[in-house]
């Protein structure tokens, strides 16, 4: 189940800790992929990676998301490269946290741009030779606080909601011709920064998870792969929340 075989995929903030695990989890299971992200240097050391454990010839195309022509160039640029485009995942991501009294207008503007309307312009990209292909999986990265806010996290909650929005949405426009579009939303993920935290705070986060610790990258990947499967085709406008269940969401 769920193979990925003879698909290809475009991976916006490939080469992260949670966008990497989503590059390894869909080329694991067959996808060839374009991995995309704003650090040239880390995104080709990542393809190489990928490259050398064999299967599919993947690629790597730089863009920095805050830049619109760039943003408009990247689904061209993949279906270039591969002649079609079956996966889209919108990873990448920013965040400018403080209090709403104290939020700079560039910090609010920055967050919007990245996270929510280059997002959108990939989407509408991706739309149109999806629903030429009649087939197409479109998989948004949002976040738990898209859903319960957080305090310091006005530009940040709001663009993740922002985006289970635009996923309903895009849903209801494209179920006829057989693209789904879903958002996964992580809680609490393990990563170098969480793994920098003392002891106590770690704790403190973990009392909060019902599962009694945090979620790891390749979780995220997991469920990322299912929803870019042929299996979930029956699956559409719909969040996937991964966070051992500290928000329990209907």
């Amino acid at each position: 189940m769920f193979d990925l075989t003879g698909m290809n995929a475009l991976v916006t903030g490939a080469s992260g800790g949670i966008g990497s695990e989503i590059a390894r989890a869909l080329a694991g299971q067959g996808a060839r992929l374009a991995l995309s992200g704003s650090n040239g240097a880390k995104l080709r050391a990542f393809r190489e990676e990928l490259n050398a454990g064999g299967g599919a010839d993947h690629v790597e195309i730089t863009c920095d998301l805050s830049a619109t022509q760039q943003v408009e160039e990247l689904v061209p640029a993949a279906l270039d490269t591969f002649g079609s485009l079956d996966i889209l995942v919108n990873n990448a991501g920013i965040t400018r946290d403080n209090l709403a009294m104290r939020m700079k207008d560039e910090d609010w503007d920055a967050v919007i741009r990245i996270n929510l309307e280059a997002a959108f312009r990939l989407m509408r990209a991706a739309a149109r030779p999806m629903m030429k292909a009649r087939f197409g999986r479109i998989v948004t990265i949002t976040s738990v606080v898209g859903a319960t806010g957080n305090p310091g996290q006005m530009n940040y909650a709001a663009a993740k909601a922002g985006l289970t929005g635009m996923t309903k949405s895009l849903a209801q426009e494209l179920a006829s011709r057989g693209v789904t579009a879903n958002c996964v939303a992580p809680g609490f993920i393990r990563t170098a920064m969480t793994d920098a935290l003392p002891d106590a705070q770690k704790d403190a986060l973990n009392s909060r998870i019902p599962a009694g610790r945090m979620g790891e990258s390749e979780e995220v990947g997991a469920a990322v792969a299912f929803l870019a499967s042929r299996e979930a085709a029956y699956i559409t406008g719909q969040t996937l929340h991964v966070n051992g269940g500290m928000a329990m969401l209907g």
